[in-house]
C-alpha cells in the first residue's frame, strides 16, 4: 500500500513538496484554507486589469525556477535590464551593457555612479557567477551595505541605485539585510531575466498545482488544518472537514501558522511590510523608461514605480496604462489610499516637471503585513530545518531557506526528499 502524506498549505513550497512526493509514489493530499492556491503569490482580475498581490516578479535565473517551472508555458513578459534613477527634474538610465547593448551610451553617460562603480559591478558579477547558491549561504556574513563598501563601491552608487533597487527586492532600503541575499539575487539577475506571466503571477502556483495533480496529488481547497499530532507510526491531522491518519505530514503554511502547528520556535515571525498601489492612466501615456523600473533616488515614498503595461500590455484593457508604486514599511501601510496616491502623484510630477501626471487614478491598494521575513546578517544559520518538528512532521517554506520564490520552491523539494528518505519511498 502507498504511504500517505498530508501537506498543509498550497503556497509554492507546499505545491512543490506535494508534486515531488506524488512523483515518489506517495498518496498525497494537500489542504489549503483559502479558495485558491498560491499563498503570497496571488493575482486578482478587476475591470480588465491584472493586479498581482503587491509588486512581484519572477527571476528566471533562480535554480529552482529552472528546475520546477516551465517558463515558456507561463508566457512571460520581460522587464528591461537595469533601471531609471529618478530625482526631481531629472532621470538617468543605468543598465547592463552586456545584456542590453542599446543602453551602452546612456549607461556610460550616467553620472549617478562612477566609472569605477561600473567596473566593480562587472567584477562582482563574475564573482557571484562562480559560486553555487549553497556556498553563497555559508561562511561569514555582513550587511549588504558593509559588503558593498568592502568591495569599494562609492556611497553615491549605494544610495542612488542599490538602496532603492534592493529596497524593492529585500523591502529594506537601509541595506541592513544579509549580504547573502544580495549575492543570491545578483547571481540570479546575472544569469536570467526579470519577468511576469502575461496573465499575472498567480500563473506560477497554478502551474505548480497542475504539475502536482498530474503526479497524483489531491488538492483540497477551503479546508483549514487545526492540528497536527505526532505518533510513533505516523500523524493525525485534524482539518475543518475531517480527521486524517497519515504516515507523515509536511507543514508548508505561512510562518505564524507553521509555528502554531509545529511549535518550532526557530521559525522567523518578524516581518518586512510593503504596500503596493496600482494606478490607471490614459492609453499612450509614456514615461520614457521603456520596460524599466523607476527608482526613487530620494526616498521610499514610493520606493519604486513599475510601468506594468509597458512590460505586459495584457495587464490593462486597451484604453488604459497600468502603473504600480511600492512603498516600504509599516508607516506607509497605515496611510490611506488617498494619501499614498497623493505622494505618488507629487513624486511623478517632480520627476516629470514638463508634463502633467494629475490624471492618474488609484484603482487598488495592497497592504501586505508579512511580505518577507526579516533577514539580518547571520539569520540563515539559525533558520529551522526540515525535520525540526520531530516525529513524522516536516517543515517546508522559504523560512527554512531564505525569503524568496527560490527559497520557497527549493524548500518544498528538500522537504519532500527528507520525507521520501525517511519513509523509504
Amino acid at each position: 500500500m502507498d504511504e500517505t502524506v498530508v501537506v498543509v498549505g498550497a503556497g509554492l513550497a507546499g505545491l512543490v513538496a506535494a508534486r515531488h512526493l506524488a512523483d515518489e509514489g506517495a498518496d498525497v493530499t494537500l489542504y489549503e484554507r483559502h479558495h485558491e492556491v498560491g499563498g503570497r503569490v496571488r493575482t486578482q482580475k478587476r475591470d480588465g486589469f491584472t493586479l498581482d498581490r503587491g509588486f512581484q516578479v519572477l527571476f528566471t535565473g533562480y535554480p529552482a525556477v529552472q528546475r520546477e517551472l516551465d517558463v515558456d508555458e507561463l508566457d512571460v513578459r520581460e522587464f528591461s535590464p537595469g533601471a531609471v534613477i529618478a530625482r526631481p527634474g531629472e532621470r538617468s538610465t543605468l543598465s547592463d551593457p552586456l545584456r542590453d547593448p542599446k543602453s551602452v551610451i546612456s549607461t556610460l553617460r550616467n553620472d549617478e555612479v562612477t566609472l569605477t562603480d561600473k567596473v566593480r559591478t562587472m567584477a562582482l558579477r563574475q564573482h557571484v557567477r562562480g559560486i553555487s547558491e549553497r556556498h553563497l549561504f555559508e561562511g561569514p556574513d555582513t550587511s549588504i551595505r558593509e559588503y558593498l563598501r568592502e568591495w569599494g563601491f562609492s556611497e553615491k552608487y549605494i544610495e542612488n541605485f542599490v538602496a532603492p533597487f534592493y529596497g524593492g527586492i529585500t523591502l529594506d532600503r537601509s541595506l541592513t539585510t544579509s549580504k547573502r541575499v544580495f549575492e543570491a539575487t545578483f547571481k540570479a539577475l546575472s544569469n536570467g531575466r526579470i519577468v511576469v506571466p502575461a496573465e499575472g503571477m498567480q500563473e506560477i502556483p497554478k502551474q505548480l498545482a497542475e504539475k502536482a495533480r498530474q503526479a497524483g496529488a489531491e488538492i483540497r481547497l477551503e479546508t483549514g488544518v487545526e492540528s497536527v499530532e505526532n505518533y510513533d507510526d505516523g500523524v493525525t491531522v485534524r482539518t475543518t472537514a475531517e480527521t486524517v491518519e497519515a504516515d507523515a505530514a509536511v507543514v508548508a503554511a505561512d510562518p505564524k501558522e507553521s509555528l502554531r502547528l509545529t511549535g518550532v520556535d526557530e521559525i522567523p515571525t518578524i516581518a518586512r511590510t510593503s504596500t503596493t498601489q496600482y494606478y490607471r492612466l490614459p492609453a499612450g501615456t509614456d514615461f520614457g523608461t521603456g520596460r524599466r523600473l523607476l527608482l526613487n533616488a530620494g526616498s521610499d515614498a514610493p520606493n519604486t514605480v513599475a510601468p506594468m503595461t509597458k512590460v505586459a500590455p495584457e495587464y490593462a484593457p486597451g484604453d488604459y496604462e497600468l502603473l504600480a508604486a511600492t512603498f516600504l514599511g509599516k508607516e506607509a501601510a497605515e496611510q490611506s489610499a488617498m494619501q499614498l496616491a497623493a505622494k505618488t502623484r507629487r513624486k511623478l510630477n517632480s520627476w516629470y516637471p514638463d508634463g502633467s501626471i494629475d490624471d492618474i487614478q488609484s484603482i487598488h491598494t495592497d497592504r501586505i503585513e508579512f511580505a518577507q521575513f526579516d533577514q539580518p546578517p547571520g539569520i540563515h544559520d539559525r533558520l529551522p530545518k526540515y525535520r525540526d518538528p520531530g516525529g513524522w512532521t516536516y517543515l517546508a517554506g522559504d523560512f527554512t531557506e531564505w525569503s524568496s520564490i527560490q527559497g520557497a520552491m527549493r524548500s518544498g523539494r528538500k522537504a519532500a526528499e527528507a520525507v521520501a528518505y525517511d519513509l523509504r519511498l
